[in-house]
């Protein structure tokens, strides 16, 4: 989970994903879609999630240079998330909030599922372990040095 934070935890960047799950934006429509964000902001959150694989970036326009970003396959992967969190959030906004099946207009709600028993799995029926402690020596790992060692 911490590393999948590493990716998504900051703000803005799922708000962007939600937005590029509509489609492909122009910067300048990412922009007015996320009120509050400043452009260098918008303009570093889509770097980094270029650079994770999250978005694609397109050139419409070469001069000026423009472009459009759109979600990758790893990207749209965020869509369950970002579903999960708007349905979650319903509660706390309203029934007429989150994310609605499209071609009847009610609200869709996420399962959690087990393929081996195929059976909807319970909140009450879900383990989650614990994040495994480093083992004391270093747990097989070789240690790397990256530069000459500093006298002590």
């Amino acid at each position: 989970m911490a590393k999948s934070l590493d990716l998504v935890g900051e703000r803005w960047t799922l708000l962007i994903v939600r937005d590029l799950l509509r489609g492909p934006a122009r910067f300048q429509d990412l922009r007015a879609q996320l009120a509050g964000i400043p452009p260098k902001l918008l303009a570093d959150r889509l770097r980094r999630m270029e650079r994770q694989g999250l978005v694609a970036r397109a050139l419409y326009s070469k001069r000026p240079p423009r472009a459009s970003y759109a979600l990758t396959d790893r990207g749209r992967g965020l869509g369950l998330v970002v579903g999960a969190l708007a349905m979650w959030g319903r509660q706390f906004i309203g029934p007429r909030s989150g994310p609605r099946h499209a071609v009847c207009g009610h609200p869709i709600e996420l399962q959690q599922y087990c393929p081996r028993c195929e059976e909807r799995v319970g909140p009450g029926t879900v383990h989650v372990p614990a994040a495994a402690a480093p083992r004391a020596g270093g747990g097989g790992r070789k240690r790397v040095t990256l530069g000459p060692k500093l006298s002590e």
